[in-house]
């Protein structure tokens, strides 16, 4: 295997052409371009699904739920591998939510309706939450201008990207996986 560097945009058009959790770059490429599939891909596979087949979770997590749109859907473009490579909690959650960003541009602004009882969640400004409350740690969404706290335990961060999930036209279920992804 060789190394090869490409810009963002690149790789979020192959990250958003996989067709199941594990694919690689390789392979999506290969089926991008209408290539047979390589030796080296189908002993990995083969290798991978020995792995993995006595993991009962792993055959939920490939049944992906139903698109909100087909234009424009996160499961297109989250990746669980490099979800599983981010650096704790926070570190997936920021994942998730630049996710949601790259995939509804256009409507993200909507995250700025979800707030607590006494401080917001969201901002377009790192002051704009530090205003709204002490220890809120905020940070930003990547490639986006959107900040969000993240000085909150587990379960908020999940009820935060569950009501993302929903704001955004989610079903329940789908909002659901998304919350379960953190």
């Amino acid at each position: 295997m060789k190394t090869i560097e490409i810009d963002d945009e690149l790789y979020q058009y192959i990250a958003s052409n996989t067709q199941s959790i594990g694919e690689s770059a390789s392979q999506i490429l290969r089926r991008l371009l209408e290539l047979e599939p390589s030796q080296v891909d189908s002993v990995k596979a083969v290798t991978e699904d020995e792995k993995v087949e006595p993991i009962q979770p792993i055959q939920e997590v490939e049944e992906k739920p139903e698109p909100v749109k087909e234009t424009a859907n996160v499961f297109n473009i989250l990746n669980k591998e490099e979800l599983a490579m981010q650096k704790g909690v926070v570190g997936r959650f920021l994942f998730i939510l630049a996710a949601f960003h790259r995939t509804h541009k256009a409507q993200f602004n909507k995250v700025l309706e979800i707030k607590g009882r006494d401080r917001i969640y969201f901002a377009k400004s790192k002051e704009a939450l530090l205003e709204s409350g002490s220890s809120m740690n905020p940070k930003n969404i990547t490639d986006s201008e959107y900040w969000v706290m993240t000085n909150s335990n587990t379960t908020r961060k999940k009820m935060m990207l569950h009501e993302v999930a929903l704001n955004l036209g989610y079903s329940q279920q789908q909002a659901e996986t998304i919350r379960d992804y953190l």
